[in-house]
């Protein structure tokens, strides 16, 4: 008996829409903080038994390549805009761990960078 799922027509309801949807400033809820872990073990042991297994897998990476887009947008604009704090919600598990080790080392260089270009206050100017 498959899982309840929502299936191509709910899929397209549930995920994140394409084009000018993309610059919104939080993400759609998913079905599930692991769907596409849930999804891939699915397609990849039980496909035969999935209708429409091919479209559903092509739905599930269409909505991670727009969720992927629109997560480097916000992580863009938060480094650019210099931001103290960033809204997660609705991001699956998988998505905060692949921007996770990047955002976080991008952060880390850009304090190094910014910490070099002041002027070191203990060192004084001699008069000649």
């Amino acid at each position: 008996m498959p899982p309840d799922s929502p299936g191509v027509d709910g899929h397209r309801k549930t995920g994140e829409n394409l084009g000018p949807g993309i610059h919104q400033d939080t993400f759609t809820p998913m079905p599930s903080l692991c769907y596409v872990e849930f999804t891939k073990l699915l397609l990849n042991y039980t496909s035969n038994n999935i209708p429409k297994a091919v479209k559903i897998q092509m739905l599930v990476k269409d909505t991670w390549d727009t969720r992927m887009a629109k997560l480097r947008l916000s992580a863009d604009s938060f480094i650019w805009k210099q931001e103290a704090h960033a809204k997660l919600d609705n991001l699956m598990l998988m998505e905060i761990n692949t921007i996770g080790i990047f955002l976080t080392r991008a952060l880390d260089h850009m304090y190094k960078l910014w910490t070099n270009l002041q002027p070191d206050r203990s060192v004084k100017f001699q008069d000649f």
